[in-house]
């Protein structure tokens, strides 16, 4: 089996106490909300990619970043392959919420959501991404937490742990 390993940026855009999220149809037909981001590709930096990602999934231009506010390092040895995501907090951005450009495909739709009720929306959504979201938003830790995941099983039975 090849392994893949995976670098993806992750956006935590925030405006009047509200918090960017995007609504994912993956291509097994799965629907979760997450934050805006995506895989980097070859030649860009986390930040480019991230950046680009961030535009192509919401029609809003980050022109300043914070971070990483924090990382997510997850491996599945099974499945083959090695995630490893690293979270910037937009510090200044402009343009118009938008959905419809996600050259691949997923983003269905895009809303700023209420504190109060984003661990409903996010519920069902991978652990490795709600997880450090939620303890980001309780800290607001500025100190670069690492959280760490072994993910066993098969796509359609992932068993996520956290180390």
């Amino acid at each position: 089996m090849e392994r893949r390993d995976w670098v993806v940026g992750g956006a935590v855009i925030e405006r009047r106490g509200r918090l960017l999220l995007v609504h994912n149809l993956r291509r097994s037909g799965r629907r979760d909300w997450t934050t805006p981001g995506g895989v980097i590709d070859p030649g860009e930096t986390l930040i480019e990619g991230l950046t680009r990602e961030v535009a192509e999934e919401t029609g809003i231009v980050v022109t300043a970043w914070e971070g990483p506010i924090y990382e997510v390092r997850a491996s599945a040895p099974e499945l083959g392959w090695d995630l490893r995501v690293e979270v910037h907090r937009a510090a200044r951005w402009h343009g118009e919420l938008r959905v419809g450009a996600d050259p691949d495909g997923i983003v269905v739709d895009a809303e700023f959501v209420d504190l109060d009720t984003l661990a409903e929306r996010v519920d069902g959504t991978s652990m490795w991404v709600t997880e450090p979201l939620l303890s980001w938003l309780a800290e607001r830790s500025s100190r670069g937490r690492v959280f760490r995941y072994r993910v066993d099983g098969t796509p359609d039975d992932l068993r996520v742990v956290r180390q």
